[in-house]
């Protein structure tokens, strides 16, 4: 009988986890276990500073583009402008879901509470860049959501190529390529629409 509440109590000393360092493979053995059904390895695998740096920082990046291809769905002219910006909100939406995914089986908060989220992020917009942007319509907005998407863009490039080095997670890297070879050829299409414009 000793033996059948002493496993009971391992199972669920197992499946709540704990704050601790010391249960961080248990967190990640229960928290991994309903997404058997994603194509590769779990999130929880192997990960490392680099890693969650790279989740916690890309997520504001891409919410700040997802909500500047927002704008240009009401206040764009050109059509390929409101074309590229659908695709850009179509791509970075899940991709947060993503990484917030691996955030929570990893322990870890969407935030950094070191407070780096102000620093080292290249291509951010300022407050007023996006106000700008907000107030800006037609021609004025197409040329101004290119200009700033392009140097967001090559803000997440930078991040992603930093991740594809540092990290360690094999889906946190896998999408760092992705993110750098999308995003490198959204940039080549942004400067043809800027050189037109």
């Amino acid at each position: 009988m000793s033996i059948t509440i002493a496993a009971g109590a391992l199972a669920l000393l197992a499946a709540c986890g704990g704050d601790g360092e010391s249960m961080t493979g248990h967190q990640q053995m229960s928290s991994s276990a309903p997404a058997a059904t994603t194509a590769s390895a779990s999130p929880s695998a192997a990960f490392n500073d680099a890693d969650v740096i790279f989740a916690q920082m890309m997520i504001p990046h891409h919410e700040q583009a997802v909500d500047m291809a927002d704008l240009a769905a009401t206040r764009a002219s050109d059509p390929e402008v409101k074309e590229l910006a659908a695709k850009i909100k179509a791509a970075q939406d899940p991709e947060i879901q993503t990484m917030r995914g691996w955030l929570t089986a990893w322990g870890k908060p969407e935030s950094d509470p070191e407070g780096h989220m102000g620093h080292g992020m290249p291509g951010m917009m300022s407050a007023d860049q996006m106000k700008k942007l907000e107030a800006a319509k037609g021609k004025e907005f197409d040329k101004l959501f290119v200009e700033q998407m392009i140097a967001h863009h090559k803000g997440a490039i930078e991040m992603a190529r930093t991740e594809q080095a540092d990290g360690s997670n094999p889906e946190a890297k896998e999408l760092a390529k992705t993110i750098e070879t999308t995003q490198q050829a959204e940039v080549e299409q942004l400067q043809k629409i800027l050189d037109r414009l």
